[in-house]
């Protein structure tokens, strides 16, 4: 790990000063945090690290511009440092998790359409639900960055539905962080955080298994397999089992 000053330590990643200014070193851990309950997932970091740097990749090629510059290591990343936006926006295709708990939906449920949520980020509050009221009314976002952060949310599901699909697995729903990247007096707002089995429910599309962190969640074994399988299908993964590569591979 890199020795550099410490900036943040979160649940599954921690934040380095840069090698110059504007930058920042996003160190992965194998560390897994659901709800209360608190493990390791042997080699998490290093294929969220490899996964992640493949999607932001493919998004910034796709003019969604992200914070990664470019991978470091087999678990750490360069990162452009941004004023992270206090949210969690959360996009659904399927019913699942606290949606399908909170409106009785049987989870596996196709929803009508794509549906754009909204959740505080605090971990001692657990993340809760708000509205657009609430988040403009405390100043964590304005109405102008909600709509773009609900545009660029709307892009990469279209995105990663198709990406997912074309290797055999469904994008049940997935959670995106945005921060305010400055440049003298211009504010632009950019994806943050990981793209990742972390952030993301992916189930095989033939067999419905899970293939992300919802495994540890409800103890059903098989998380590093999980994992694995999702970096294998993206083409990022040898037979032979993690390693570390010189870059993403471009599926075809």
């Amino acid at each position: 790990m890199s020795r550099r000053r410490q900036i943040y330590e979160g649940k599954a990643k921690v934040l380095f000063e840069g090698p110059e200014p504007g930058t920042l070193v996003q160190y992965f851990k194998d560390d897994a945090a659901a709800q209360q309950k608190r493990g390791t997932i042997t080699g998490k970091g290093v294929l969220n690290n490899r996964i992640s740097e493949y999607l932001m990749t493919k998004l910034n090629e796709l003019g969604v511009q992200t914070h990664f510059v470019r991978r470091l290591n087999m678990r750490e990343q360069l990162v452009r440092e941004v004023e992270i936006i206090p949210l969690q926006v959360v996009v659904r295709n399927v019913a699942a998790g606290s949606l399908a708990t909170r409106l009785g939906i049987a989870e596996g449920t196709q929803l009508p359409r794509s549906i754009v949520e909204y959740y505080y980020k605090s971990e001692p509050l657990h993340d809760p639900m708000v509205s657009e009221e609430h988040i403009t009314a405390f100043g964590w976002a304005s109405t102008q960055d909600l709509d773009d952060m609900m545009a660029m949310a709307l892009r990469v599901n279209d995105f990663l539905s198709g990406l997912f699909l074309g290797v055999g697995i469904r994008l049940v729903d997935f959670k995106l962080e945005f921060g305010r990247l400055w440049n003298n007096d211009e504010m632009r707002i950019i994806i943050a955080d990981e793209i990742s089995p972390d952030s993301c429910r992916l189930w095989d599309i033939k067999t419905n298994d899970k293939m992300d962190k919802d495994r540890f969640r409800e103890d059903l074994g098989q998380v590093e397999e999980a994992y694995q399988e999702v970096a294998r299908r993206l083409g990022i993964l040898p037979e032979g089992g993690p390693a570390d590569l010189k870059g993403p591979k471009t599926m075809q």
